[in-house]
């Protein structure tokens, strides 16, 4: 097990069973520092969302074994308890899911969402956070501001109910913000904006960043660094340009040679 390093948002080395498949996770380790990209790249079923929701301890309930370590601010989650962990999630680690279509309630307008979003992990009022909401929104490109507010999930495109997840994790200015394929639903166009959005929001909020993805181009553009998971454990893990430049691993070797436009 490997020991944290000084000043990490995040560090976890994790292993993660289920009754039914062994292994999905085998001491997989990942780090985050303050405002850092770090790509997670993998195949399909190589375990990419089970170690994002391992971090947040939402496996808890799935009749999965977890063990290792997940520090988070040099706080060990492994030991909080649920009511801990629900004050936690949001407020220090946000999750972006990759289907708007699921996260959203499609009942609700987006401004009820959003202020359930903020009850649900402050105390202070939604009233005097309207100057907060118009700042997010105006990251996000989403106006007229009051109109949109107003709209309900349905009445909207995946591209600004992507914004609209991407705002209730901003919320509380998590220290570290996890993004679970964020762009898979989207076409290309609205990817590059989305994938703009998250590295303006890294300059800006100075937060660690795990990206999550299959696609080693989309996380080639705006990684710092690039971590490859391969059959549960973390195969290679190093400056991203570093990684597509000089890849040690075979499994890694073989994801740039399938992507020949970041090999050049």
């Amino acid at each position: 097990m490997t020991i944290s390093s000084p000043g990490a948002v995040l560090s976890a080395d994790i292993s993660v069973d289920y009754p039914e498949r062994k292994g999905v996770l085998q001491g997989a380790c990942i780090e985050v520092f303050p405002g850092e990209i770090v790509g997670l790249v993998g195949q399909s079923g190589s375990g990419k969302s089970t170690l994002a929701l391992a971090i947040l301890r939402l496996l808890d309930h799935a009749r999965a074994t977890v063990t290792g370590r997940i520090e988070l601010l040099n706080q060990d989650l492994r030991g909080c308890s649920e009511r801990q962990l629900r004050d936690i999630r949001g407020r220090l680690v946000s999750l972006i899911p990759q289907s708007p279509a699921a996260a959203l309630n499609p009942a609700l307008r987006i401004g009820t969402q959003l202020r359930e979003a903020w009850r649900a992990h402050s105390s202070e009022p939604w009233s005097g956070q309207e100057e907060f909401i118009s700042e997010l929104l105006a990251i996000a490109g989403l106006w007229p501001q009051q109109v949109f507010l107003k709209s309900f999930p349905g009445q909207i495109s995946v591209g600004q109910a992507q914004r609209v997840l991407i705002i209730m994790a901003l919320l509380h200015s998590p220290p570290l913000l996890i993004a679970d394929e964020p762009t898979s639903a989207l076409d290309v166009i609205t990817q590059r904006e989305i994938l703009d959005l998250l590295v303006r929001i890294r300059k800006e909020k100075k937060m660690g960043m795990l990206f999550i993805s299959h696609d080693l181009l989309t996380v080639a553009a705006i990684c710092d660094r690039l971590a490859i998971l391969h059959s549960g454990k973390v195969v290679e893990c190093g400056p991203a340009k570093s990684v597509l430049a000089d890849p040690q691993h075979p499994y890694t070797k073989q994801l740039i040679a399938a992507a020949p436009k970041v090999a050049r």
